[in-house]
């Protein structure tokens, strides 16, 4: 078969770096193909597909070697026009994608562009709000959608132009585990819907397996490492050693003694076979310390607009040296109970910290109890080098600057930063960011740290990275409140989770014992792990396997 995209001995360095970020790239797609593209932060997957949708060399500058053709045809010869009739991109954030002022609008606006008369945009404009099921909502502004709603119409406005290829930037890193699985059935249908070329770039390399993939790019330093089906990458550990979750049934059948490089049909758990498999452990009950309250949250409301309350009488204890999960669907809540907590909005109810009511606090007075980590480090950082960053908040107190020194330093070592104490902050990479946007909280003291997805979009390596930190933290007496989506963080991170649902509380238990509640994650748009899957084809116990996964992994972490 004849390539459809091709890189020859493809090399890529950006003007601004001194190191080429794509080295010696030789890949083909054929016409038609459905690719997923792994990779640890910062190899090199971006600036892969920034070259097929032509963001570069049109907006970012670079030199580059060897060729790029799609069709046949050199593909640095198009224009970004020429280009987007080519390559349809949906981004990780769909709010950065939106134009219209309505999602009819919005779908129309690639037709419009291109002169297409008014009879057949609106003839369009149905069938695709029709396909993606966003017929209710054309009159809706996108910005009033939940997340998986926002996918969609960012994925109709682009499919509307019917380029034949499609490329996804991160499609899963902000949905719910439920609009996530929905995402890649719907990318699935489409594929097999419009024959288009089909490029993924994603981390969250098992949950886009749950549909068919014709072939793994993995690639590390601007390189290709593997290039091939899913199950032959399967058999390898190519994946751990690059610094990528492999899916999680794969890594618990590995500690089951199973030889999974002679295994067939690794992508698929229901076709594996688990003859040899055997799993002989007694559940453990484990009963949990009682631990001290430390804050009391009674009857909290919330409401923008009078009639449409978004927190509804939550009633929550939290107690001392908790790891605590907060989940739920997009636009359940989560956020804004967050947000209460910090008194970044002023609610009804009741608030006691040590058994003392908190409702008049100021912000600065509430960050001292309760600190507020945001998902992206990058909206919280505004100093330019790192102790000055960590220090701005003693400052904004008006403390010594002697003391400052001695507690930002002190700080600093706590997140193993102290050897960067003199640097930038620019010169970090991402899961280095997180840790100064933390060490920025933890040096006010706060005994809860609330952390707003804290490994979002972040390879194994940030991931496990972050997450360690924070059980350090936890070992050393401080409370976590991590919101997530991710249910593999809060059965391996968390000895609580709470379920939020249109702004209550649906659901507060062990996160094993919320996986056997059904109906609660259907509500939720939560899922089960994949190990629930594989304890139910080795006629499991479940909580038992998912302890010995735990187990496996060094205990409770914490």
């Amino acid at each position: 078969m004849e390539a459809f995209i091709e890189f020859k001995d493809f090399t890529f360095k950006y003007d601004a770096q001194t190191e080429p970020t794509l080295r010696d790239i030789n890949l083909s797609v054929q016409k038609g193909e459905k690719v997923l593209i792994v990779g640890p932060s910062g190899c090199g997957k971006s600036t892969l597909g920034h070259c097929l949708n032509g963001i570069i060399p049109n907006i970012y500058k670079g030199q580059m070697s060897g060729s790029l053709t799609i069709g046949g045809k050199p593909a640095f010869d198009l224009s970004v026009y020429e280009k987007s009739h080519l390559v349809s991109t949906v981004l990780q954030d769909p709010d950065g994608q939106f134009i219209g002022l309505t999602v009819a609008e919005d779908l129309a606006f690639a037709l419009e562009n291109d002169c297409t008369d008014r009879k057949t945009m609106m003839e369009k404009v149905h069938t695709w709000a029709e396909r993606l099921d966003l017929l209710d909502f054309l009159d809706h502004r996108p910005q009033d959608l939940s997340g998986g709603q926002k996918q969609r119409v960012s994925l109709a406005g682009v499919l509307i132009d019917e380029s034949p290829i499609l490329l996804f930037d991160e499609p899963l890193a902000n949905l719910d585990p439920k609009s996530g699985q929905s995402t890649i059935d719907l990318i699935d249908r489409i594929h097999k819907g419009t024959e288009a070329t089909t490029i993924i770039i994603e981390h969250r390399l098992e949950d886009v397996l749950y549909r068919h993939v014709d072939k793994i790019i993995l690639i590390n330093d601007g390189r290709i490492i593997f290039n091939g089906k899913p199950d032959l990458l399967l058999q390898t550990e190519l994946l751990l050693e690059n610094g990528i979750r492999e899916p999680l049934y794969i890594s618990v059948l590995r500690d089951l003694g199973m030889d999974v490089s002679k295994a067939q049909h690794l992508s698929e758990l229901d076709k594996i076979n688990l003859d040899q498999v055997h799993f002989n452990q007694i559940s453990s009950d484990a009963h949990p310390l009682t631990k001290e309250k430390l804050l009391e949250i009674k009857h909290l409301n919330f409401a923008y607009i009078p009639q449409k309350p978004i927190l509804k009488d939550i009633s929550l204890t939290i107690h001392q040296g908790e790891r605590i999960a907060v989940v739920g669907k997009n636009g359940a809540g989560k956020s804004t109970l967050a947000k209460a907590l910090c008194q970044f909005i002023e609610t009804d109810g009741e608030l006691l910290y040590n058994g003392q009511s908190i409702v008049d606090d100021s912000i600065k007075e509430r960050a001292e109890r309760i600190g507020y980590v945001l998902q992206n480090p990058n909206q919280m950082i505004s100093q330019t080098m790192i102790f000055d960053e960590v220090a701005l908040g003693l400052r904004l107190r008006g403390m010594a600057e002697a003391e400052i020194e001695k507690r930002v330093y002190q700080t600093l070592k706590v997140c193993g930063l102290y050897e960067f104490r003199k640097w930038p902050v620019s010169a970090l990479s991402f899961g280095q960011k997180k840790r100064v946007t933390i060490a920025s909280i933890l040096v006010l003291n706060p005994r809860i740290i609330l952390l707003d997805e804290p490994t979002a979009g972040q390879d194994k390596r940030n991931y496990t990275e972050i997450m360690q930190f924070l059980d350090e933290l936890n070992a050393a007496g401080h409370t976590i409140i991590m919101i997530t989506h991710d249910m593999q963080l809060m059965m391996e991170y968390s000895d609580r989770s709470i379920v939020v649902y249109d702004g209550q509380i649906i659901a507060d238990s062990s996160p094993i014992e919320l996986f056997s509640q059904e109906e609660i994650l259907a509500k939720a748009n939560l899922k089960k792990t994949s190990l629930f899957d594989l304890a139910e084809r080795l006629g499991a116990d479940p909580a038992a396997l998912t302890n010995y996964y735990i187990d496996q992994r060094g205990g409770c972490h914490g």
